[in-house]
């Protein structure tokens, strides 16, 4: 009766209460206006989302969704949280995961952080190469491209891209995230072949944020990086995103 309420089945709701399925957002949104649990549902799912992500990512995943200011540099890939859901599975199926969609809807989880009342400030720098390389194919690509220029209309994000020509940099061993909080000790995040690391240790911050700001000088400007990112498209893709014109997937 309840999955005919919900528009699914009877036995999605079983698997769902025997802890065989991961029910979505979207269903515990519609279970909540079926049961009038005032939002009870739609509260607890982004922690059963959440429980899907590798464990070593689930402490990093909580750590940003209580972050204020969040500053990231990327040498291979876009961002997590500026990932479009096509991009992401292509991303996610290149570690052949058995719960592929599982963690799909975990990633798409965690970006809803940026639509909160009160976003965390998200500051990224992204190397040329995450723009080069197409991930997913042609359309994956440029979609991916045309959503980081949706940004700029965001007071809180603010993305730069290093380009081929900086040559050597801060970061050429890779990656990381660094994290602030309002009243607690910034974390630095980084990744390895196997897993994620978090660290509050003193130096290792101070370190990550002297070698952020050299990356961050760098880097394009926000503005330039835009136009980047609209080369980019139109060199590659074909696309061109004039004034007040629409993006055309």
């Amino acid at each position: 009766e309840l999955g005919r309420c919900v528009f699914c089945t009877g036995s999605l709701i079983g698997q769902i209460e025997t802890a065989h399925k991961v029910p979505t957002r979207q269903l515990s949104e519609r279970l909540d206006a079926a049961l009038g649990t005032d939002g009870h549902f739609g509260r607890l799912v982004g922690l059963v989302l959440r429980s899907q992500l590798p464990s070593w990512f689930q402490a990093y995943a909580e750590m940003e969704a209580r972050a204020a200011y969040i500053s990231t540099y990327q040498a291979q890939l876009v961002y997590g949280l500026l990932q479009t859901e096509a991009y992401a599975r292509a991303v996610l199926t290149t570690g052949l995961p058995d719960n592929l969609e599982d963690l799909l809807a975990a990633r798409l989880e965690r970006q809803r952080i940026l639509e909160r009342e009160h976003p965390p400030v998200l500051w990224v720098v992204l190397d040329e190469a995450s723009l080069r390389r197409p991930i997913g194919g042609r359309d994956v690509m440029r979609n991916q491209l045309v959503h980081l220029l949706s940004f700029r209309t965001r007071r809180w994000v603010r993305i730069q891209v290093l380009p081929y020509s900086a040559g050597e940099h801060a970061s050429l061993i890779g990656s990381f995230t660094g994290i602030r909080f309002d009243d607690d000790p910034d974390l630095v995040y980084t990744e390895d072949l196997i897993s994620g690391h978090m660290t509050a240790n003193p130096d290792t911050v101070k370190e990550a944020s002297l070698r952020y700001a050299h990356l961050q000088a760098s880097a394009l400007s926000v503005e330039e990086s835009a136009s980047l990112i609209t080369r980019v498209l139109e060199e590659s893709y074909g696309h061109s995103e004039g004034p007040g014109q629409r993006a055309v997937a």
